[in-house]
């Protein structure tokens, strides 16, 4: 039998399903359709139409978590799946004695979804380090910690403007106090090489509707010591030892990772994450970290020529998968662009451009000249 050889970055491209969609340069936000999305999709009303449904989306699940754990460096009972980052947040929280130890360290950079569990939770007192106006980095992480600091909770990357932080250097500093750390990989899990024992987190979560090139509806998070710690009080019958059992009076917890998982997952997000994370999975991350590091530097270089301001590190290795244009009316950019086939992601006062191994050359051209265009016409329209 011939070997296949793993896709190239760009041969991903082949992958995406056809659409009026020209340039799409908003991973960072909402994943792209493609064609084995597509497939797993119809595959899965298939099976609803058959006997023995659930048996085959456990399957999927099963196949999920596992794809997850090898992408991550980690082993398949340190995976819970859980519908969103904000649970896989109050899971993580509701794991750990707040005793003595009241304090999580986060950033003002943290994406809302953590933020505001870690700011709900009545048992903890949240510290922010870095600015609300400038980026954030590892220094700020460490000059906060101290031996009040029960959890540190830091973005691999953060949402808004791509910092990447050293997360092993913040782990590192955090374990020397003796407190958890906590990682938000959304912004980075499926575009740049993960692993979690080299990173030293004790907690992780990522989810499916970005860069893993699935659909929103499904987190995981993975748990370095899954049986330690109190049981989640957040639960539901997948977090029992034997599930099918379906013991209405037994409130048992197993000592892997399934004990933070609640009840049923959204069947076509499952579907579509093993489709996603198999694309992902053929994938070399160091060439996809290498390829969206150079077109995001061709990327500022031009836009700057063109007179915008962007937010991109002076280390490229300090850069995620996106740059921020700075535009007041970034939603309104955003919808112009749409029109013209170049799909892209506002927040709050900034554009992202986000880049994939499916990213091309011609897809900055694009963007770059529609950009240029906008900006004639808003000044034409004075």
């Amino acid at each position: 039998m011939t070997a296949v050889a793993p896709p190239q970055p760009t041969s991903l491209r082949q992958r995406l399903s056809a659409s009026p969609v020209g340039a799409h340069l908003a991973a960072c936000s909402v994943a792209p359709r493609t064609s084995e999305v597509d497939r797993a999709l119809a595959r899965m009303l298939d099976d609803l139409a058959r006997p023995g449904f659930w048996q085959a989306c456990e399957q999927q699940v099963d196949l999920a978590r596992e794809l997850f754990a090898r992408l991550i460096g980690a082993d398949t009972d340190q995976i819970a799946i859980l519908p969103n980052a904000s649970v896989a947040a109050y899971q993580a929280a509701t794991s750990r004695h707040w005793r003595r130890r009241r304090e999580i360290l986060t950033t003002y950079a943290e994406f809302p979804g953590l933020a505001h569990v870690w700011m709900a939770h009545q048992r903890m007192r949240v510290r922010w380090c870095g600015s609300p106006s400038a980026a954030v980095s590892a220094d700020h992480y460490l000059s906060q910690i101290t031996d009040r600091t029960a959890l540190v909770s830091v973005p691999a990357v953060t949402y808004r403007d791509a910092v990447r932080l050293d997360v092993r250097r913040v782990a590192d500093a955090a374990h020397a106090a003796g407190a958890a750390v906590i990682v938000d990989a959304y912004q980075a899990a499926g575009v740049m090489p993960l692993d979690v024992n080299a990173m030293r987190c004790d907690f992780l979560v990522a989810g499916t509707g970005k860069y893993l090139l699935g659909l929103p509806g499904i987190a995981f998070l993975y748990v370095r010591q899954p049986g330690a710690g109190p049981a989640p009080t957040l639960t539901g019958w997948l977090g029992r030892t034997a599930p099918h059992a379906l013991r209405a009076t037994v409130l048992d917890s197993p000592p892997h990772a399934r004990r933070f998982e609640t009840g049923t997952p959204a069947a076509a997000a499952v579907y579509a994450a093993v489709a996603g994370l198999s694309l992902v999975g053929d994938l070399d991350l160091r060439q996809v970290r290498s390829h969206t590091q150079r077109l995001i530097a061709v990327a500022a270089h031009r836009l700057t020529e063109q007179g915008e301001m962007v937010r991109v590190a002076s280390n490229l290795d300090a850069q995620g998968a996106h740059l921020a244009l700075i535009e007041p009316h970034a939603e309104a950019m955003s919808a112009w662009l749409g029109h013209r086939g170049i799909v892209t992601a506002p927040r709050h006062g900034v554009l992202r451009l986000a880049m994939h191994a499916y990213t091309t050359g011609d897809d900055i051209d694009a963007a770059c000249e529609a950009i240029a265009e906008y900006r004639h016409r808003a000044g034409s329209a004075r």
